[in-house]
C-alpha cells in the first residue's frame, strides 16, 4: 500500500475519477445521502488530497486537507472513507494520521477540525480529537464538530 499526497492540479485524470466515484459510491449510494458530493473545495489551491493505493493502484481509501478558513476557522479533514473491499485493515487509521501531519505541516499554527458522523466519534477521539459541539444533522445523518488542538 502507497500513500500519495496532492493538490487538485497534481491529481490525473484517473486518480480524480476513482476518487470520485469512491466518494459517491461511499457518501451518496453506501449511506443512501443525495446531497451535493462536489462543493469546489477540492480545486481550492491550498487543498490537499490523501490516498492510499493498493499495489495495483487502486484507491483504497481517501481524505482531503482544507486550509483554515475554507470549512471551518482552523485547517480541516474530510470526505474521510475507505473503500468497502478494504475496511477493517486500519487503513482509516494510517490515512487520518497522514492527514494530521499533513496539516500540521502546511498551518502550523492552525488546530484541526472535523464534521464527524456520530457513529465514528470513538474513532477520532482516539486520534486525540475532542467534541466540541453537540449532536446536528447534516444531510440527515447525526454529526459531531471535532478538534484536535497541539502544542504550537
Amino acid at each position: 500500500m502507497k500513500t500519495i499526497i496532492k493538490q487538485f492540479s497534481e491529481l490525473t485524470t484517473d486518480e480524480l475519477y476513482e476518487i470520485l466515484k469512491l466518494r459517491v459510491d461511499v457518501f451518496v449510494v453506501e449511506q443512501a445521502c443525495p446531497y451535493p458530493e462536489l462543493d469546489e473545495k477540492d480545486r481550492d489551491s491550498n487543498s490537499y488530497h490523501i490516498f492510499i493505493s493498493d499495489e495495483n493502484g487502486n484507491i483504497t481509501a481517501y481524505c482531503r486537507v482544507l486550509p483554515p478558513g475554507l470549512s471551518y476557522p482552523q485547517a480541516s479533514i474530510g470526505r474521510v472513507l475507505v473503500a468497502q473491499a478494504y475496511r477493517n485493515q486500519r487503513l482509516a487509521t494510517q490515512l487520518m494520521q497522514k492527514a494530521i501531519d499533513c496539516a500540521k505541516n502546511q498551518w502550523p499554527q492552525s488546530d484541526i477540525q472535523l464534521g464527524a458522523q456520530e457513529y465514528l466519534v470513538d474513532f477520532y477521539q482516539s486520534l486525540g480529537f475532542t467534541t466540541n459541539s453537540d449532536m446536528y444533522l447534516e444531510d440527515g445523518l447525526p454529526h459531531r464538530d471535532m478538534l484536535l488542538t497541539y502544542q504550537k
